[in-house]
């Protein structure tokens, strides 16, 4: 399967509705096969992120912190935080799913971990208001 056959796959599940408690939510299962792609197309996985992280269902912004964006940051850091800093200040929703996101890989760095840290903060800050 490709990049591309894996977001269409996600995109007609997407935004579904969640799985009932203990059983296996399709949609995540999705996300997370979009999620391989990472390492090779980040480009591809980060705009199929950006478009899921600002739904207004909590449960799939759940699903794209935790699936896509902590491991878009932990591999490609320096590409993708200008990016979400940007959908920070468009997208207050998107902010929120920021905000679900821990730290992985690059993003333990020192200077990225403070990079993290100071987003984090500001994103938080906004949703406050």
């Amino acid at each position: 399967m490709s990049v591309t056959e894996a977001i269409q796959r996600a995109n007609a599940l997407l935004p579904g509705e969640p799985a009932p408690e203990g059983r296996e939510d399709p949609r995540w299962q999705a996300i997370i096969e979009v999620g391989k792609y990472i390492e090779t197309s980040p480009d591809a996985v980060w705009q199929f992120a950006r478009r899921w992280a600002s739904h207004p269902q909590e449960d799939l912004r759940d699903a794209i912190a935790c699936c896509l964006l902590e491991h878009l940051l932990e591999h490609h850091f320096p590409l993708i935080l200008p990016r979400i800093e940007q959908a920070i200040v468009e997208d207050r929703l998107f902010a929120d799913t920021f905000c679900r996101c821990r730290k992985f890989g690059l993003t333990e760095t020192r200077e990225h971990s403070e990079a993290f840290d100071r987003l984090q903060a500001q994103c938080k800050e906004r949703l406050d208001k």
